[in-house]
């Protein structure tokens, strides 16, 4: 299926990236950017912001949408933490944006990876706010505690897509766990920000996307990205559908009605494109209940 004229992208900086990737390689670092081949990794690289994947760069789960790898981990490196934090104040960031693959391998999931990177960024860059996209943790409540204890400011979890599609894209994963976990995220409280997000054109409807939307707003997130699937290769599931720009927009005003403080949707929003500015843009915003954010 070709691409429409929206997706259109234009070349990479080649010397931004490459600058980027060499200072990566040299704090043995990998980033989503690269290992899930984000469309926006030229124009972030170029503006020097990328999103640290922490635990190494091979997954134990198996998603048939993910250009990560999968297969057998590396041991946790416990330089990693700071080695994040080193960088992200060699790039000047003011927000620092922490991923991983999901390690069902380790005991806690790798709640403590994630820990100790927050508490080395914090102590590294003490002004700079950190935002978290975790995986479900097997949905163990004290690994999740661990990480929310250690103080970001947005702890996201992406849902992926709709329910019917879990058990032919995501057949590692259970939609209401991760639900669960976003509303774990929300009771905490603390000011701290509950965010998800979805991937469209999988062979989900409009309505099943707006329902999943509900059921995030239920569960007390604060904020939710949509954006165009992108097959990672022939291998892969197949693009079903390209979602036009107005249905995108359609969505995004159908969140805000919803409540959400925040509604990113288009053919090229991740989870992370822009999490700083859109962080920023936050800041001060009341949730329903009078709670501030930020």
């Amino acid at each position: 299926m070709d691409r429409p004229e929206w997706l259109t992208l234009s070349a990479p900086d080649e010397q931004a990236l490459n600058r980027m990737k060499h200072l990566l390689e040299r704090g043995h670092l990998h980033t989503v950017c690269e290992s899930a081949d984000c469309p926006n990794i030229g124009e972030c690289f170029a503006n020097r912001t990328c999103t640290f994947m922490i635990l190494g760069n091979t997954c134990t789960r198996n998603c048939r949408f993910c250009a990560v790898i999968h297969g057998r981990p590396e041991q946790v490196n416990p330089d990693e933490p700071q080695a994040v934090a080193l960088t992200a104040r060699q790039l000047g960031l003011r927000h620092v944006v922490v991923t991983s693959v999901t390690r069902d391998d380790l005991p806690d999931g790798g709640a403590g990876q994630f820990t100790a990177t927050i508490k080395a960024v914090r102590q590294v860059l003490p002004e700079t706010t950190v935002e978290v996209l975790i995986p479900d943790f097997r949905g163990q409540e004290d690994a999740l505690l661990q990480v929310m204890e250690a103080g970001p400011e947005v702890v996201n979890h992406n849902v992926e897509t709709v329910p019917r599609l879990y058990r032919t894209v995501r057949p590692q994963a259970i939609y209401s766990r991760s639900i669960e976990l976003l509303a774990r995220v929300h009771n905490y409280g603390k000011g701290l920000l509950a965010k998800s997000g979805l991937m469209l054109g999988l062979g989900e409807t409009v309505d099943e996307v707006v329902q999943v939307m509900e059921d995030l707003r239920e569960a007390g997130c604060d904020i939710v990205t949509l954006g165009q699937y992108l097959s990672p290769s022939a291998h892969h599931h197949p693009v079903i559908e390209f979602i036009h720009p107005d249905t995108f927009q359609m969505l995004e005003d159908t969140g805000y009605k919803m409540g959400f403080l925040q509604v990113s949707a288009g053919p090229l929003v991740r989870s992370s494109y822009h999490a700083g500015e859109v962080f920023s843009t936050m800041k001060g915003r009341t949730r329903k209940g009078g709670q501030q954010c930020g």
